[in-house]
């Protein structure tokens, strides 16, 4: 059982934030507005000055997370280090944390390398505190609040599905991918080669990273004026464990995405443009760089540049549902701009080149809003046999003069962790919000503090 201790003064603590991240503003700014003093650490000194810039009881500096003895003299001075850098990096910032005795708070998911240090957390006297942000943060605080409930009054779920994604409000989704870029385009496409794992009707299925789009469905949130499509995402089967529902039978945790963005990207993948081979006319060099069309052909070994021979090799390589399909398909592939005379952005591979063009031609403008939509849907047999489907919803959009929706719904719980923390709230040891123990403060203070909800609803 996780204990929660009892509270101590955060006047005069000391935090070190390292990233320079869309999401480390709103963390940073609220510490600053708690009284915290904060140290801001960045690869490159420029970019921690620009965070720093107009927010109280802040310095910059630059720092590497790869040189321990630098790393160490930080943690040193102060009394929590909060990583909010790729997460192949945390396990330093923990084990510098363990050389010197100091709390650690990420966003991101507990990882083997972290698991690996629990012995070391745990005789070091330290909180580890990860996975509080939004998928996962946000996601745990709600799911963990309903199973409990339901477990308490003699309940069961039967099934689980958790889907959330980010995308430009409908406003702003004014590309054939219906999809924007506020993080590394290079990260998003990663991650649709992810193979994925889950439960459905009792029986693990496994779903390649390939054909990963194939299976991307339309799916009902109970909010009419958005048409989503959902697909799994990575391994849901931990989440039996994890969230306590040994009794479920369906466990499922995926991406939401707008109508019409898998079809284009199970061409883009079928196609080849997601492999990460470095090929030569690809490479930078001190000549101009050739033309999409040329590059593309090379890719897809067409007899030639035209937009018909390209066609022709496209539709060799992928299987169109239907014409209309094969239209709006092709029609998407053209103002991705796959088939004009612009120069490429030569980044050795196709993937890195295509994520060079897509940050260019699908960024936020300005004035444009984002839009999380994070939806819990649990089917429930009840004590008195009494079956209920449940869903638990937040749909949240930017604010174009602050902060986006994802920084605000990733950067605010990291903050408020970070507070908890502080004030000796946390257990010791290697934590991740699992418990309503852990849970239910942080889902409290982030409603009736920053007014961050998931509204519950009886759908059937």
């Amino acid at each position: 059982m996780q204990k929660i201790f009892g509270t101590k003064s955060t006047s005069s603590k000391k935090a070190l934030l390292l990233g320079a991240g869309f999401v480390v503003k709103p963390t940073l700014t609220q510490l600053s507005e708690k009284g915290v003093e904060v140290t801001v650490a960045c690869r490159t000194l420029e970019s921690a000055q620009k965070l720093c810039k107009d927010v109280t009881n802040t310095k910059a500096i630059s720092l590497d997370v790869e040189n321990a003895e630098a790393l160490d003299a930080e943690v040193d001075k102060v009394d929590v280090a909060i990583s909010l850098i790729p997460y192949i990096f945390h396990h330093l910032v923990i084990k510098s944390a363990i050389r010197k005795k100091k709390d650690v708070v990420t966003t991101s998911y507990t990882n083997p390398a972290m698991v690996e240090l629990e012995k070391d957390i745990k005789e070091a006297g330290i909180t580890v505190m990860n996975e509080i942000g939004l998928d996962p943060g946000i996601d745990h605080l709600y799911a963990v609040k309903t199973i409990d409930e339901v477990h308490k009054a003699g309940g069961k779920i039967k099934s689980f599905l958790s889907y959330c994604g980010g995308l430009p409000a409908p406003e702003a989704s004014t590309n054939p991918l219906g999809y924007k870029f506020s993080w590394s385009a290079r990260g998003m496409l990663l991650a649709l080669g992810n193979n994925a794992k889950f439960y459905r009707e009792g029986k693990v299925e496994e779903v390649s990273g390939k054909d990963l789009m194939s299976v991307a469905k339309s799916y009902a949130t109970g909010y009419t004026g958005f048409a989503f499509v959902a697909y799994p995402n990575r391994d849901s089967t931990p989440f039996r464990e994890k969230y306590q529902i040994p009794e479920a039978s369906t466990i499922i945790r995926g991406t939401l995405r707008y109508a019409g963005f898998p079809e284009l990207i199970r061409c883009i993948v079928d196609i080849g443009f997601l492999s990460q081979d470095s090929q030569d006319f690809l490479k930078p060099s001190s000549s101009d760089p050739i033309k999409w069309k040329d590059a593309t052909a090379k890719i897809l070994t067409a007899t030639s540049s035209s937009e018909q021979d390209l066609t022709w090799a496209i539709s060799s390589k992928h299987t169109f549902s239907d014409t209309d399909q094969k239209a709006r398909i092709l029609a998407g592939l053209r103002w991705l701009g796959l088939f004009s005379s612009d120069p490429i952005i030569p980044r050795s591979s196709p993937l890195d080149t295509l994520c060079a063009t897509l940050e260019k031609k699908m960024a936020y403008e300005e004035g444009e809003r984002d839009l999380v939509f994070l939806q819990h849907k649990f089917e429930i047999e009840h004590k008195d046999g009494k079956h209920e489907t449940r869903t638990s919803t937040l749909c949240e959009f930017g604010d174009p003069e602050g902060y986006s929706a994802m920084a605000k719904l990733v950067g605010l719980p990291c903050a408020v962790a970070v507070m908890q923390v502080l004030a000796g709230k946390m257990a010791k040891g290697l934590l991740a919000p699992y418990t309503p123990e852990v849970c239910d403060p942080l889902r409290k203070e982030l409603l009736e503090v920053y007014g961050i909800d998931m509204v519950e609803r009886t759908v059937a």
